[in-house]
């Protein structure tokens, strides 16, 4: 019995990978952020605030490796701190809010394109009796925003749980990520799948929560030594798969 599908977002829901919000809006946050220090009275060179923003990333990736999520006011601070480690004492709230929303917003001014079979398929899946839900990490654009993507892209309505690891501090491969959202549903991992592209993250994430998996792909092909339960190249695929698994 298939009672919940859960949803990875880069590279499922939205097709633009997780490697396009890291480097493809660097720029973007960088330039907000400068402007918003400019603006408080700090000069910055664009060289200093790009090595900040690679300090920071370093500093997340710690601690991303221990599957573990902070919120993106840190990694804010993260920065301010690789530029000058007193700095974010010296900023107001109303300048730190400021550099949070330039961090923050740049997927939202040039947002990255869904998959275009994705609205008629959660539709279907919704129609049918299925709680959906997101389970998803982030990189450096927050979950809010990503909710506000997927809004505005018509992917929002059908889905009544939206796990981001920022906003619960767990981190995809962690089961723990996926088990929490099928515990707001009610639903046990034995009757729910989780669809997402990444190997280790989505396939053997979900696999170790005791869900079965479906992996989004380019070539239709798996990768990653955890085999999925099926394999589609987008998501208008999916009720297809979802046949031959039972649904």
């Amino acid at each position: 019995m298939i009672r919940a599908v859960t949803f990875d977002c880069w590279g499922t829901l939205l097709l633009d990978s997780p490697g396009s919000d890291e480097q493809g809006y660097r720029r973007q946050r960088l330039a907000g952020i400068e402007a918003v220090l400019t603006a408080w009275g700090l000069t910055v060179s664009p060289r200093d605030l790009d090595r900040a923003y690679t300090a920071a990333g370093q500093r997340l990736a710690r601690i991303w490796q221990d599957r573990r999520d902070v919120p993106v006011s840190r990694h804010v601070t993260a920065l301010l701190r690789a530029l000058d480690p007193e700095l974010p004492g010296r900023l107001d709230a109303a300048t730190m809010e400021e550099l949070v929303d330039a961090y923050s917003r740049p997927a939202l001014r040039v947002p990255p394109a869904s998959d275009g079979g994705a609205a008629a398929v959660l539709g279907e899946l919704a129609g049918r009796g299925c709680a959906l839900g997101v389970v998803s990490n982030i990189m450096r654009t927050p979950g809010e925003a990503l909710k506000a993507i997927l809004d505005r892209s018509g992917l929002l309505a059908p889905f009544k749980v939206l796990t981001f690891s920022d906003e619960c501090g767990i981190r995809k491969p962690d089961p723990e990520i996926f088990l929490l959202t099928l515990r707001q549903f009610g639903v046990p991992p034995e009757d729910a799948i989780h669809v997402g592209d990444d190997p280790v993250l989505d396939v053997e994430g979900a696999r170790d929560a005791g869900m079965r998996v479906i992996q989004v792909t380019p070539t239709g092909r798996a990768t990653g030594p955890v085999k999925p339960d099926a394999v589609v190249t987008g998501l208008g695929e999916l009720p297809a798969a979802l046949g031959r698994l039972g649904w």
